[in-house]
């Protein structure tokens, strides 16, 4: 008991400290408070602790992995809908994830925008996805070049199964504050870019970038979902 006590008052102190952060940010760039959303990033957290958060007042969590999050569903106090796959998928994951969560994030390609597109046809649903944009140009990372950008859009535009609502990147690992806030604001200028083009059936609702180390720059750019993880429930036990 102690344990489990402890442990809610750590949670729940990092997540004021991380909404106190989030608020400064907005207060700073001139935007409402209530303009950011945040997505709790669950990897390795155990579905105890990810209660423990969601009772604190997390209202949506972020999966990397496909099995990862379908081990712990059962176990977790929030309905699939506020659950957002935010890793890599794989095309043969596909049929196992759609439906079960209310949002995925990595869409980087036409072959996987087609396949949630069918699957969730065949369920009678349809997915909202972001589109993710290597901004960083990264080879070891996914998501789709700058440059690709518009004509994957217009392609997947006319998919039934899948409504796009935005974008979504993972900046490289930068380490000062005008380094994270040049590659973010690169990324709102693309944002704005592709808002500004009205595409077909394209939304751009959401901007999904800063995770636990750079959040506050992403808000002061326009981000308007951080994804953290560490931050709020410490270092990774893999």
């Amino acid at each position: 008991m102690t344990e489990r006590l402890y442990l809610d008052t750590v949670i729940a102190d990092n997540l004021a400290r991380i909404h106190e952060t989030m608020a400064a940010a907005c207060i700073e760039a001139g935007r409402a408070i209530d303009s950011v959303s945040l997505l709790a990033v669950t990897k390795t957290v155990d579905p105890q602790r990810i209660n423990q958060a969601i009772h604190a007042g997390v209202q949506q969590i972020g999966e990397n992995r496909v099995q990862e999050y379908l081990s712990k569903i059962d176990e977790l106090d929030i309905e699939p809908q506020k659950a957002h796959l935010i890793g890599h998928l794989q095309t043969n994951k596909v049929r196992q994830i759609v439906g079960k969560v209310g949002m995925i994030q990595s869409v980087d390609s036409l072959r996987l925008a087609e396949a949630i597109s069918n699957r969730s046809e065949q369920l009678g649903i349809v997915t909202p996805v972001l589109v993710e944009v290597n901004i960083g140009g990264e080879e070891a990372k996914s998501g789709v070049a700058p440059t690709e950008l518009e004509e994957l859009l217009c392609q997947i535009g006319g998919f039934g199964g899948i409504q796009v609502r935005g974008l979504m990147t993972v900046p490289p690992i930068l380490h000062t504050e005008y380094e994270k806030r040049q590659i973010f604001s690169k990324m709102y200028r693309l944002f704005v870019d592709i808002s500004g083009k009205k595409l077909d059936n394209i939304g751009m609702q959401e901007l999904s970038m800063g995770m636990s180390g750079d959040y506050r720059e992403a808000i002061l750019e326009g981000s308007t979902m951080v994804r953290v993880g560490s931050a709020l429930f410490g270092m990774r036990q893999y």
